[in-house]
C-alpha cells in the first residue's frame, strides 16, 4: 500500500499533536481501532470519502495508492472534518469542487509553489 498525504493535512483536534506519530503507524499499516482517514473519492462523481483505518488492513489495499486528506479521531471528528473542508473550499472559492481544490493546492505544493 502506498499512502500519500495532503501536504496541508485536515487533523482533527484530539489528533493534533500525535499527527505524525499516527501517519507512521498508518503506513506500517498498525492497528488504529479509532482512526478514520478522508481521502479523495475513487470515483470522479464524488470528492471525499472516510472510513475507518482497520479497512487499510484488507489485502485488497496491498497495491493500492491512497491519497490522504485528513485522519480523525472517530466518526463523529470525520464527519466535522468534511464539514471544515467543504466550509473552507466554499469560502475559499465560491464554489465546492472539492477534488480540484485540494488536487490545485497540492499541485502548487509539489511544484514548490505553496
Amino acid at each position: 500500500m502506498r499512502i500519500k498525504c495532503y501536504c496541508d493535512l485536515y487533523v482533527s483536534d484530539g489528533l493534533k499533536r500525535k499527527k505524525n506519530k499516527i501517519l507512521k503507524k498508518l503506513m506500517d499499516r498498525t492497528l488504529q481501532p479509532s482512526l478514520y482517514i478522508l481521502t479523495l473519492a475513487r470515483g470522479e462523481q464524488n470528492h471525499l470519502e472516510f472510513y475507518p483505518a482497520l479497512l487499510l488492513q484488507q489485502p485488497w489495499y496491498d497495491d493500492a495508492e491512497i491519497f490522504v486528506v485528513g485522519i480523525a479521531e472517530g466518526y463523529d471528528a470525520a464527519v466535522y472534518l468534511v464539514e471544515e473542508i467543504v466550509r473552507q473550499v466554499l469560502e475559499e472559492t465560491g464554489e465546492t469542487d472539492i477534488r480540484r481544490f485540494l488536487a490545485e493546492r497540492q499541485g502548487r505544493f509539489e511544484e514548490g509553489l505553496a
